[in-house]
């Protein structure tokens, strides 16, 4: 059977399912063109990560496929339900980059609250011959360590940035309509851990309370942060979106950050991605990433094994 993995695949999976008897294509191949490929190819399974779209035109065109599966969490660029009515297995690998995301968020926190996105940008322009002003402008940074950190959706990644947060000394809330509470296991170096039970509270007491606010939420039809929100949070908030882009209002959050409302924003996903906004990508106060949430060496790894698993399991399944 052969494997078309679209927006490509990590080294150990394609030698899990090379020993699991598939053969593996990482030819990608052009939206418009790819259920012709699929048809002459004759494609049992289809992998893709957030860029390829497989909607319902796709599946009705392309009877060999048996498993459609996404290299991350969210699916929103596959039609679930229907591929599933079609017989079609639809896989994914919730947990394998949650590590990645999280430590992403911090990444965009520790560099927002010591100006480091925008010192880059000015040290190499201005160093040699402003070095004592800019030492002025970037010498009001603030500390994580005390300070409060609210999770706007605490499924898994929300629990990883948790234990993150935990373990540098944050306080740490959290708002999910799902989940009432979860135990945090903070592990350390030498085997040793804590537990911290954390429960949930309503959004607006979260924003109300952080000092910084990060969001992990699916894709939604309206805004989770827009104009209201801004309003609740305290003045001078940190905010960070590695979730889904549309889940906050960029117009509503650019005038935050001109009022002085936010004090800076950490960006790896975008409402109009893949072209973001030019009025978020120029603001000096706005961290931004090319939705790399996902992309470390070791969170691929995990996701190429774990879905040469899921395959190989589903297909020896399905032939017996």
């Amino acid at each position: 059977m052969k494997v078309l993995a679209n927006d490509g695949i990590s080294k150990s999976g394609i030698e899990a399912l090379e020993a699991g008897g598939f053969e593996v294509l990482t030819t990608t191949v052009a939206q418009e063109q790819l259920a012709n490929y699929i048809n002459d190819n004759q494609i049992a399974v289809l992998l893709v990560r957030s860029a390829t779209k497989v909607r319902k035109d796709l599946i009705d065109s392309c009877p060999s496929l048996k498993i459609i599966g996404r290299g991350g969490v969210g699916m929103d660029n596959i039609d679930v339900d229907y591929a599933r009515e079609k017989g079609i297995h639809v896989i994914n690998t919730p947990a394998a980059s949650s590590q990645s995301v999280a430590e992403l968020v911090f990444a965009h926190l520790f560099g927002g609250a010591r100006f480091l996105h925008d010192s880059n940008r000015n040290m190499p322009l201005d160093g040699d011959t402003q070095f004592k002003s800019l030492k002025k402008n970037y010498a009001n940074g603030t500390e994580l360590r005390g300070k409060t950190l609210g999770i706007i959706g605490f499924g898994r990644i929300g629990r990883e940035v948790a234990k993150i947060a935990l373990g540098i000394g944050m306080k740490v809330i959290a708002s999910d309509k799902f989940v009432g509470k979860a135990d945090i296991k903070v592990e350390f170096y030498n085997g040793q851990y804590i537990n911290v039970e954390i429960e949930t509270e309503p959004m607006k007491e979260v924003l109300k309370h952080s000092d910084f606010v990060t969001l992990h939420v699916p894709a939604q039809d309206d805004y989770v942060i827009g104009k209201n929100h801004f309003e609740i949070m305290k003045d001078g908030v940190g905010i960070i979106n590695a979730a889904r882009g549309g889940v906050i209002d960029e117009v509503a959050l650019i005038e935050a950050l001109e009022s002085g409302k936010v004090a800076f924003a950490g960006l790896d996903t975008f409402e109009e991605e893949p072209k973001p906004a030019i009025k978020v990508l120029m603001d000096r106060r706005i961290s931004l990433t090319p939705h790399i949430g996902a992309a470390t060496n070791e969170a691929q790894d995990r996701i190429g094994t774990e879905l040469a698993s899921q395959i190989i399991s589903l297909l020896k399944v399905k032939d017996k």
